[in-house]
């Protein structure tokens, strides 16, 4: 059930996030000589005025098809982990959730990878004179064609670093945050509990680990106009700071840290209540049969797990 859960959570996500990640994309990316926007709400109004509302849109495909099996993936590996650890504690979430983060890079850097390709496509025209990919499958399979299962791959290394802590602070705030709340399944209050945890996880797990994730968006960017700017992690890097400071490390932040909450929010949300509904059918289930004792005593003392 966790996977389903998932699923469900990740397509919502999409849903509510994808324009937010489009502009992160875009100023994380941008030429720093000649810089296209000014800021977030700039890159949103330039957005929408030069290539329509569906400009915010581009390369969703990706993400709607990878992020709701990586949801799946995701919290399918962090509740069997869980069950595996035994005890429900926040050290063992986090434990969880670097392992669910590790395994679901497979899937992750590719299609991250077809995104960011497909969001830099045609920037700042409605209607581009000439697309290089039709979409997100047809971006991949030329990428592999033309560099093989390394072009596919490209990114993989600030993925995992990303990833791996990024997802255990994820499931670590949001337990902590739903332990403190008190997000009991009879509380009036649990909806909007669960919202509010959600959501400063999300903003939590950016923040631990953004600096990464701009140098992934750049790797993955770079060689868009058939010249490669980097030749390593530690050189995009480099030139990045020589050009743009330190400050560079936080292109894009306000738009991702607007995305994470609520995209974060329907997400964790979704899936809680999800397989609270899935428990409490099991239960109904079972009363056809005799009674286990404290099953459902159980359930209720643990409302944070998933």
């Amino acid at each position: 059930m966790d996977f389903v859960a998932g699923c469900i959570g990740g397509a919502a996500g999409v849903l509510v996030g994808h324009p937010f990640d489009t502009v992160k994309v875009r100023l994380q990316v941008q030429s720093v000589d000649k810089p296209l926007y000014r800021g977030t709400f700039h890159c949103f109004q330039s957005i929408i005025r030069q290539e329509s509302l569906s400009g915010l849109y581009k390369g969703i495909g990706s993400p709607m098809m990878g992020l709701t099996f990586i949801n799946a993936i995701v919290f399918g590996v962090q509740g069997n982990t869980m069950r595996l650890l035994g005890q429900d504690t926040p050290t063992h979430q986090f434990l969880a959730g670097a392992a669910a983060g590790t395994i679901q890079c497979v899937i992750c850097c590719p299609m991250e990878l077809a995104k960011t390709r497909m969001q830099m496509q045609g920037t700042g025209e409605k209607k581009p004179f000439k697309k290089l990919y039709k979409n997100s499958l047809d971006c991949l399979v030329r990428i592999y064609r033309r560099e093989g299962l390394w072009g596919v791959n490209r990114g993989m290394l600030t993925t995992l670093i990303r990833e791996t802590p990024g997802f255990g602070v994820y499931f670590w705030a949001y337990d902590v945050l739903t332990r403190s709340l008190g997000c009991e399944p009879d509380n009036r209050y649990m909806i909007p509990k669960l919202l509010f945890a959600g959501g400063m996880a999300g903003i939590a797990s950016w923040l631990s680990t953004y600096p990464v994730d701009v140098i992934k968006s750049r790797l993955q960017a770079d060689g868009v106009g058939g010249v490669n700017q980097y030749s390593s992690i530690a050189d995009c890097v480099r030139q990045s700071v020589r050009k743009e400071g330190y400050m560079v490390f936080t292109r894009g932040l306000t738009s991702t840290l607007l995305r994470a909450f609520p995209v974060n929010a329907t997400t964790f949300a979704t899936v809680t209540l999800v397989l609270m509904y899935a428990r409490r059918s099991e239960e109904g289930l079972s009363d056809c049969e005799p009674a286990q004792p404290g099953h459902h005593t159980q359930i209720k003392q643990q409302p944070s797990s998933l």
